[in-house]
């Protein structure tokens, strides 16, 4: 009796239509009829059940799978494109039906009784509209998979445009547009781009209806705008629900209707669909992303009415700025500010679930340049540049056409904000206790393509303080994912990013600003404060560079780049960044990284560029670059008669230490307790011979530049193993017993030891040839180095055997900070930065990694693009690794929830 209790409560009140769900999955007349039956007529009942069965978006991703749609796709075709008919349809009539749409829930009890069935026929017109948008975004992905780029199921039935007979078609006159950005060319409102003449011949006798898929991206657009579901209908005029204002306040509005949870729920769904919409380009490959462009984003950014672009534009951008500014207080912005509340409750919050969607299309829309949408080519004097028109991509042209200040001072002020809570998240006591901002990357893109597109806007934001705000985020962002594998995508976003702001020289002027924000300890170099911006921009790309064990390469020519650009600007480096840039110096000389590779010969030239920019603008500015420089004379003497034979016996010598020290380790490893005390002896007179040279001239300056050595735990990261070159007491003269040594020992190597020489050198398949040493060793600028070198080693010198340890530092930096040098040196040469330039590969690589993020984004909960042939890029499936919960939290409250308390034999399972 009292197991059908719960049935006899329930079913009069229909609640969670549990059992009608799993029917849908089982009986005949569910999905299965899909592929089972041909020929399903558009009037038949089997239809209204897609519209009213499912109550959330993972109702209709659960029941219905893309193996039911693929299989739908090849047995019964007809049945997939009458679905698709038929949900447009009665989309495109709900929308205009005057039921629609039903008022939300305005308290809980009203919110819980929408869950249960009447016995009455009441229609809910708004259900059926989500679960339209529902459907379409779990059948579309899998009908743009099927055969590429040429799929003629998907252009019979989205795409083909049908001519009618009508004899007389009334033109309406053109809306004014609600406002206006300045718009230098003279072409139609609109940007449909058709022409007077030709729309009069189609009003003669005949008119060509728009497709079903112009058809759908008018309803979309709708519906993002439509009074009392996705706006308030307080701003509703009349009968009229479609009202194209501004969602928030922000770019072209001052007013804001104030945050709604069903509204922010709605426009998620609507803008999910859009997104839906505008992935038919990952079904494309790379190599015919421009010859191939998608139907559907050219369609969004060159035939969209320009109030609907303006209007769309400006509401996502506020919703994205608004987000880290917004003062209102809700149960979800509450609760995810409860330490690990993020490991026990899983899911986004509606408004946070709404400000990624808003990123994610923006993002899209801002970087589409395929087929006709492609930037305009001109020619600007010496150098040519690409810009977008409003018949191109309507939404990268009327954002770099935004120029009021107050716009520019808004959206700066947004991501500064967006970018400080991830950076405060990072910066927490407790180690995750805070989830990180899911939409960082989205935003760093966007940002990426603001300065990109908008002068103006790059120009503000490098004249305003926040320049270097904006610098120190985007390092500690870099530094903060450089050893997630995953991120490294964005880790080359943001080397691009410093890259084309170092080539301005507003930003060069700002380098000797002080940070201002609070920079993690760990990303702060030992030994030094934070300093000044060029300061912190060098000891981060040195950590990002010398920490990552060579698997963010592709990056270095960027950040090194950065580091040329900005180094006419330098001013009073401290100590520490003057030897991070000795450090990668002495890095890229290595004869082991500069063989290994064509291309790093290239970072050693930049590096010796930063050094000849200081020398040539700032010379007395960097005493401590200065003295750093003149202290490494050997590196730089022996890069002038550096030689293919040379850097192979270099490499042979290095080996063979290493195999030394590894026989040597292997043997104390086995002699044991005699061995380390035999090694403590040794030691101890080690310190004794150190502590009774100290008294020596020379070795004080060694002790000086002790911190320009390198760290050996680090160089090995940074650059494989690579040996260090010693740094030497500048008295000390140039060992000329050395090449020497080198060939005695080269002679003896091993025939195994060459071997292994060699399949190093070919790792890669690179084999260096002593013409292409010649090739650009003859091309280093060493120069002006050297000559600064000739001139003041031999004053440091004397001012050091003149002088006692205490006090010979102080004099000789001195010495430096009034030393000038201008009747030696050559005129400075004209500035020319070097600007990051955009290639087909790098447009194909971005687009890439935004529709990657989507991916990945749309993996949880939904997985919309789960399962299906993506071509654009590869799709690598890992084991998901199990968090443990209970592990971390245990650590918080004292294993309260520890696994060996609750369940004993778990561990063993695991």
């Amino acid at each position: 009796m009292f197991a059908k209790l719960p049935q006899t409560l329930t079913a009069p009140f229909g609640l969670l239509t549990d059992e009608a769900k799993l029917a849908f999955r089982s009986r005949p007349q569910g999905i299965s009829k899909l592929y089972t039956t041909r020929h399903i007529a558009e009037t038949d009942s089997y239809w209204d059940q897609y519209f009213t069965l499912f109550d959330t978006p993972s109702d209709v991703f659960s029941l219905i799978s893309t193996h039911d749609i693929r299989r739908a796709l090849l047995d019964s075709p007809e049945n997939v494109a009458t679905l698709i008919r038929v949900v447009t349809s009665r989309l495109f009539n709900l929308v205009s039906d005057h039921t629609f749409p039903c008022a939300p829930p305005t308290s809980v009890a009203s919110y819980a009784t929408s869950f249960m069935k009447t016995s009455s026929t009441e229609r809910n017109a708004t259900k059926e509209v989500l679960n339209s948008l529902r459907v379409l975004q779990r059948v579309l992905p899998v009908v743009f998979e099927v055969e590429g780029e040429s799929n003629a199921f998907e252009l019979e039935v989205l795409w083909k445009k049908v001519e009618v007979d009508d004899e007389i078609v009334p033109t309406a006159p053109d809306q004014a547009p609600q406002f206006v950005i300045e718009d230098d060319d003279d072409g139609s409102e609109s940007g449909h781009g058709s022409n007077t003449q030709s729309q009069n011949s189609q009003t003669k006798r005949t008119r060509i209806l728009p497709s079903l898929g112009e058809k759908l991206f008018t309803c979309v657009n709708d519906l993002l705008f439509c009074c009392g579901f996705s706006l308030p209908t307080k701003i509703q005029v009349d009968h009229y629900k479609i009202n194209y204002v501004i969602w928030e306040k922000g770019v072209g509005s001052t007013t804001d209707s104030g945050p709604n949870h069903a509204y922010d729920c709605n426009k998620t769904e609507v803008l999910r669909v859009l997104l839906v919409l505008l992935s038919r380009q990952i079904y494309i490959p790379p190599a015919a992303l421009f010859t191939h462009p998608s139907f559907y984003t050219l369609h969004v950014v060159r035939k969209t009415p320009r109030r609907d672009v303006l209007t769309l534009l400006c509401s996502l951008l506020n919703t994205v700025i608004n987000s880290a500014t917004t003062n209102n207080i809700t149960i979800a912005s509450v609760a995810g500010k409860v330490p690990y509340n993020h490991l026990l409750f899983k899911g986004d919050d509606s408004r946070t679930a709404l400000v990624g969607m808003c990123l994610q299309v923006l993002c899209v829309l801002l970087d589409f340049q395929s087929g006709p949408a492609r930037d305009i080519v001109s020619d600007s004097g010496d150098a040519t540049s690409s810009s977008p028109t409003a018949q191109t991509n309507a939404f990268r042209y009327f954002l770099a056409k935004l120029h009021r200040t107050q716009d520019f001072a808004f959206i700066l002020s947004g991501i500064v904000a967006i970018l400080e809570q991830q950076l405060a998240i990072s910066n927490n006591l407790l180690p995750g206790s805070r989830k990180s901002v899911p939409y960082v990357p989205e935003t760093i893109i966007l940002f990426w393509k603001i300065i990109e597109l908008n002068k103006k806007f790059r120009a503000y934001l490098l004249d305003s303080d926040k320049a270097v705000d904006i610098l120190a985020y985007l390092l500690c962002y870099s530094l903060e994912i450089k050893d997630k594998p995953q991120q490294h995508g964005l880790c080359r976003a943001l080397s691009y990013i410093i890259q084309t702001l170092s080539a301005e020289s507003a930003f060069g002027n700002k380098l000797s600003s002080p940070i201002n924000i609070q920079i993690p300890t760990k990303w702060v170099s030992q030994g030094a404060s934070h300093g000044t911006a060029g300061d912190f921009m060098i000891t981060s790309i040195y950590s990002i560079i010398a920490t990552t064990s060579g698997s963010l390469n592709s990056i270095y020519p960027a950040l090194i780049i950065a580091l040329a650009n900005a180094a006419p600007y330098f001013k009073n480096l401290s100590v520490v960044a003057s030897n991070r840039l000795l450090q990668l110096f002495t890095s890229f000389s290595n004869p082991l990284f500069l063989l290994s590779d064509e291309s790093h010969p290239r970072l050693l030239f930049l590096m010796l560029e930063v050094f000849n920019s200081v020398v040539f603008h700032h010379l007395s500015d960097n005493p401590n670059l200065l003295y750093a420089i003149i202290t490494a004379q050997k590196t730089f003497e022996e890069l002038g008669t550096f030689t293919l034979a040379r850097g192979l016996r270099e490499i042979q010598r290095v080996q063979q230490i290493k195999e030394e020290q590894a026989g040597q380790a292997e043997r104390d490893r086995k002699d044991g307790p005699q061995q380390e005390r035999e090694s403590a002896e040794s030691a101890h007179q080690e310190k004794l011979r150190l502590l009774k040279n100290e008294s020596d001239p020379a070795f004080t300056i060694a002790l000086d530049i002790e911190s320009t050595s390198f760290s050996g735990e680090d160089l090995e990261a940074g650059l494989g193993g690579h040996e260090q070159t010693e740094t030497r007491p500048l008295t000390s003269p140039p060992l000329e017993s050395s090449p020497t040594t080198s060939t005695r020992t080269t002679t003896a190597a091993s025939e195994k030891a060459r071997g292994k020489m060699k399949a190093r050198r070919s790792l890669n398949g690179f084999l260096p040839t002593q013409e292409w040493v010649t090739s650009w060793q003859q091309g280093l600028p060493l120069d002006t180095v050297m000559l600064v070198i000739s001139e003041l080693l031999p004053k440091i010198q004397n001012l050091q055997a003149g002088r006692q340890k205490a006090n010979s530092a102080g004099a000789i930096t001195d010495f430096l900070q009034s030393v000038t040098l201008t009747d030696v040196l050559p005129p400075a040469p004209v500035l020319y930065p070097r600007r990051f330039v955009w290639s087909d590969a790098s447009i194909v690589w971005l687009t890439s990694l935004i529709w990657g993020g989507v991916y990945v984004y749309g993996m949880s909960p939904l997985g919309i693009w789960n399962s299906t042939s993506v071509r654009l890029f590869f799709v690598k499936h890992t084991q998901p690794q199990q968090r443990q919960i209970t592990d971390t939290m245990s650590s918080v409250v004292g294993g309260l929830f520890s696994p060996t308390r609750q369940r004993p034999d778990r561990s063993s399972n695991q």
